[in-house]
């Protein structure tokens, strides 16, 4: 077995004075930001589709044109390419919207009470789960990444 390595790296550590409730509250916050980054990306999973939706109606429309449904493909053009997804904003438009009114302002207040509270270290919970929950002297339980080990 190799020697147990030093603590986490300093950005893992709790500075002086940090109390539990403030380590859970700080942890609660960032939760709450990592769901947001994944409502984000479902965001942008919805622009995306969407717009290759709106790429594939242009093999719809020539599709139809070729099998002689002119009527059928000029409603397809006229009535959903290009189609405003709700009243004036393509995805594109709701994707910059949520990003500027929502996203950065939630990145920026977290960042910041890390910052007031916690000398702006990141994931402070989940590195004290992780020195709690791991098995000193195992060889897959170190505290750093390799070659971050001091020695």
């Amino acid at each position: 077995m190799t020697s147990d390595p030093q603590p986490p790296d300093e950005a893992h550590r709790r500075p002086e004075g940090v109390s539990d409730a403030t380590v859970r509250a700080l942890g609660a916050l960032s939760e709450a930001l990592e769901t947001v980054e994944r409502a984000r990306g479902a965001l942008y999973a919805f622009h995306q589709l969407t717009g290759g939706a709106d790429l594939t109606l242009d093999d719809a429309v020539r599709l139809l044109r070729e099998a002689g449904h002119h009527e059928q493909a000029e409603r397809v053009e006229r009535e959903i390419l290009g189609r405003n997804v709700i009243p004036g904003h393509w995805t594109f438009q709701i994707v910059e919207a949520y990003n500027a009114t929502y996203y950065r302002p939630f990145q920026e207040l977290e960042a910041d009470i890390r910052g007031e509270l916690a000398d702006g270290r990141d994931h402070l919970y989940e590195a004290g789960m992780k020195e709690a929950r791991r098995t000193r002297n195992h060889p897959d339980h170190t505290a750093l990444p390799p070659g971050d080990h001091p020695g």
